[in-house]
């Protein structure tokens, strides 16, 4: 019978339990997206705190597009050497740690210089004024971006590397049919729409060998109008993983969601894990693990969860902004939910919770 405290495999790596921290972004590096001795920090204390494997904040590919203010990069060699020293303080602790990969796209809302690139130009309450359809060219930077990306975070001694694509960034808008209106071989029905994901991941599968981890980030709907639905989810993570993907993970929403259906939501004891009942239908249907995010407070539903669900992992954000030692005080014995209240007033310019000094 499965545990949430299993030692169990994910395309080589070793994981000494079953809880991942969700990609956050932490707001921590330096305007260039650079390592700061306050990053290297955060990141130690959350590996100090018994999660088994710790998925970065969002980390820009390009130094094309516009970088949100203290969001981690790796847009060129300078970086490899300086991520070297954070990932050597999470190893140890015996943590692993993943590089989730990114193109911010519309809706980035940073006053710094670059481009906002997107599939197609549609103005809307979440993007910017001075949006960018992408040519072909554009999109062979992007591609090129993405796969440089993941050989510099391999070098730089990263466990396995994310590739963002929910919550409305560029690459999820690639799968949006609201945000995608191309009429060329990248827009269109499901197929079309995927394309671009199916060859970053089959891009970086071919540059960082057979069993480098790579996992996607993905929603099992947009909640929104026009948006993905979970039919379509279902077809891209069977793509992604023909093309190479170790695992998915299962968020969901936009920040034009239906309102309390985006990706942050109010968390009660009735509403908790509110992905669950679709990382498990995905769980069904590929042979890749799944891991599932959402509203995750209580240790006895997280168990349920594992015991219940072909779902391998579970991912939280929240509560480890609130403790970052949350693992080790349920290791402990100490089985009283998170502290988190969803009040969602840690995420600024640095995420920290309101609750700690």
């Amino acid at each position: 019978m499965k545990t949430l405290f299993d030692l169990t495999q994910l395309s080589g790596m070793n994981m000494k339990n079953r809880f991942v921290r969700s990609a956050t972004h932490d707001g921590r590096a330096d305007s260039l997206g650079h390592v700061t001795e306050k990053l290297i920090n955060h990141y130690e204390e959350l590996a100090k705190g018994g999660v088994g494997t710790i998925i970065t904040g969002l980390t820009n590919v390009t130094d094309i597009e516009k970088i949100v203010p203290g969001q981690m990069a790796i847009y060129n060699d300078s970086f490899i050497s300086e991520y070297k020293e954070l990932t050597e303080a999470v190893h140890k602790h015996n943590a692993n740690i993943i590089m989730q990969l990114v193109c911010n796209g519309a809706q980035n809302r940073s006053n710094n210089e670059g481009v906002l690139w997107a599939p197609t130009v549609i103005e809307d309450l979440t993007s910017m004024p001075g949006i960018k359809e992408m040519t072909k060219d554009d999109i062979e930077i992007m591609k090129e971006s993405f796969i440089n990306g993941a050989v510099r975070a391999k070098k730089a001694g990263f466990d396995g590397v994310q590739l963002h694509v929910a919550h409305g960034y560029l690459l999820s808008r690639f799968l949006t049919p609201y945000f995608n209106r191309r009429t060329d071989e990248y827009g269109g029905n499901i197929e079309n729409r995927a394309r671009v994901v199916v060859e970053i991941c089959s891009g970086i599968r071919e540059a960082v060998g057979p069993d480098y981890p790579i996992l996607a980030k993905i929603n099992c709907e947009d909640f929104m109008e026009q948006g993905l639905n979970l039919e379509e989810c279902k077809y891209v993570c069977k793509v992604l993983e023909e093309a190479g993907l170790s695992a998915v993970e299962i968020s969901g929403g936009t920040a034009g969601s239906r309102a309390n259906e985006g990706t942050i939501r109010r968390v009660t004891s009735e509403t908790e894990a509110y992905f669950r009942k679709y990382a498990e239908e995905i769980a069904e249907e590929v042979d890749i693990p799944v891991i599932c995010v959402g509203g995750h407070r209580d240790i006895d539903n997280l168990t349920d969860i594992i015991k219940e669900t072909k779902i391998e992992y579970v991912s939280l954000s929240r509560p480890f902004i609130r403790e970052p030692e949350l693992v080790n005080r349920w290791i402990s014995g100490d089985k009283t939910p998170a502290k988190c209240i969803s009040c969602t007033k840690c995420f600024g310019v640095e995420t920290k919770c309101i609750f700690n000094k």
